[in-house]
């Protein structure tokens, strides 16, 4: 299904574990337009923080890594790559570590601003789909289409534990959900672009949908 439309932008905001990028890539597929994860983007910072030995909650710290990070996304063949200093790290941005020093680093606002100006300049050079914590608030405000998806945290910590379990991780799902929380918590409350729903967000909870179905609503509502 190919949408025949100049300029679409479509941004989805959500917590962690609520599919978005599952349901992002499936989108993208079907729309047959790019797909970018902001999400990746910290967590490559994330990772240059903790190769570097750094503390990803450190204002100095941080902003030390975004300013020295030479990061850009690259679309080729359906896929998105994150290349970090010239490396491609696509594959090393999804363990749980990472997942937490991305939450971390991305409260600071220097690091924000940092990302949001690369995120601007994908979207304003093609259509595309992003998603994140702050993408129809902050990063594309004017984007003509903005979804929060969400879920049930046990639905959500689950999702995330069942993921970890299958790449070996030792992990219980009880650290997992605890994580999940804090998160929500920290995502939330902190002072630079909190996680929240915009007033004009189309909201779609996941919970009992699959992704075929979660896909099938964000495409009724796309016109």
């Amino acid at each position: 299904m190919k949408k025949d439309l100049k300029n679409l932008v479509i941004a989805i905001d959500g917590p962690a574990g609520a599919g978005k990028t599952t349901v992002a890539k499936a989108l993208a597929s079907r729309l047959e337009i790019p797909y970018f994860s902001t999400g990746a983007m910290y967590r490559a910072l994330a990772l240059k923080c903790l190769r570097s030995g750094k503390n990803p909650e450190n204002k100095d710290d941080a902003e030390q890594i975004a300013k020295s990070a030479k990061l850009s996304l690259k679309y080729a063949n359906g896929k998105q790559s994150v290349i970090l200093d010239g490396e491609d790290v696509t594959d090393m941005l999804y363990s749980d570590q990472i997942s937490v020093g991305a939450s971390q680093i991305s409260v600071h606002k220097y690091v924000r601003e940092k990302m949001v100006d690369i995120q601007r300049q994908v979207a304003n050079q093609q259509n595309v789909i992003m998603d994140g914590r702050d993408i129809g608030s902050v990063v594309l405000p004017m984007a003509k289409y903005k979804f929060y998806l969400d879920a049930d945290v046990n639905v959500r910590a689950k999702r995330r534990y069942d993921e970890l379990l299958s790449k070996g991780s030792q992990i219980s799902f009880e650290e997992v959900l605890q994580d999940m929380k804090e998160r929500d918590f920290r995502d939330k409350n902190r002072d630079i672009s909190p996680l929240i729903v915009c007033d004009d967000a189309v909201v779609i909870d996941s919970t009992n949908l699959s992704v075929e179905q979660v896909v099938d609503e964000f495409i009724s509502k796309i016109k």
